[in-house]
């Protein structure tokens, strides 16, 4: 996958995101939830971007390391909010598995990212 696909998955991660907080429900809990992982969503394309334009090896490898942060970060409140049925469907379905495989491409890229010099 190339940086520029990359990116869009990333953005269309977080446009998906988006669009599963706005239908939430207007509970407390939905609420604190849906906030922890609209920042942790949005966060996981805006900061592999920054990745991209990284000024050196060791800053590429810090803000991918960032990266795979926020996508786990994403996984755990998507997985909050289905066990907890705060809400269901295939929307939040989708979601876990794109944010259990952005998690394994950045594991792997950070991998490869330490075993070479990039």
């Amino acid at each position: 996958m190339t940086p520029e696909e990359l990116k869009a998955r990333t953005k269309a991660f977080a446009l998906e995101i988006i669009r599963l907080v706005c239908e939430l429900p207007r509970t407390e809990v939905a609420r604190v939830i849906g906030g922890q992982l609209l920042r942790a969503g949005t966060a996981v394309g805006a900061n592999y971007r920054a990745a991209c334009r990284a000024r050196s090896s060791a800053d590429f490898k810090a803000k991918l390391a960032i990266v795979e942060e926020e996508a786990d970060e994403s996984l755990y409140w998507l997985e909050l909010l289905a066990e907890s049925g705060v809400t269901t469907g295939k929307s939040l379905l989708s979601l876990l598995k794109e944010a259990d495989e952005l998690v394994a491409i950045f594991t792997a890229s950070r991998k490869t990212a330490r075993e070479s010099n990039r």
